[in-house]
């Protein structure tokens, strides 16, 4: 292996992303990293720690990528239409992205992690900014974020692990049961 000169912390998290969209986030080991990036695995320590930390900053890169698309796809909406898309947007990232996705589990909770927790908090607030046009209190909005959360999961996990064995259209079902979440988010709850 020829010596590299230049590898970044952002080499490194791409390298890693590639890995773990490919691969899974298992895959995402320092050695096969160093691998992708043509170098040997200590000089990845002149940038992380070792693989929790590098991990993290998957999960911080995964979330700033969410935090974008979720952005996109609500932009100019009306909040149920930013919703929506917003889902949508959810189902393409963890299709097209599954190792960063994956990094985002599990949440990291206050004080464990700041800069994290904000980041991945982040995406929320997207969300949050749409409950809040049509006036739903911030305690009720957590409440139905977590259950619109709990469903994407789970159809994405059902998905990509080919849970779903009718041969019935599958983006028909994902579009009626995100009109069943969101029909029913009632409008100025405070």
């Amino acid at each position: 292996m020829g010596r590299k000169v230049g590898i970044t912390l952002e080499d490194i998290v791409g390298a890693a992303a590639t890995i773990a969209d490919r691969d899974g986030l298992a895959a995402a080991t320092l050695s096969a990293v160093a691998k992708e990036l043509g170098i040997k695995t200590p000089s990845l320590y002149n940038h992380v720690a070792g693989l929790p930390a590098m991990r993290r900053e998957l999960a911080l890169h995964a979330s700033r990528h969410l935090t974008a698309v979720f952005t996109a796809a609500t932009q100019g909406k009306e909040p149920r239409a930013a919703i929506r898309a917003a889902a949508h947007a959810y189902r393409t990232f963890a299709t097209e992205h599954s190792g960063l996705y994956e990094s985002l589990l599990p949440a990291v909770k206050p004080g464990e992690d700041d800069e994290l927790y904000e980041a991945m908090a982040a995406p929320v607030r997207v969300l949050f900014e749409e409950f809040a046009e049509l006036g739903v209190a911030e305690e009720e909005a957590v409440h139905i974020i977590r259950g619109l959360r709990a469903m994407l999961h789970g159809f994405v996990d059902l998905e990509r692990k080919g849970g779903f064995g009718m041969p019935v259209d599958l983006d028909r079902s994902f579009h009626e049961a995100i009109d069943l979440m969101v029909d029913r988010i009632p409008e100025r709850s405070w």
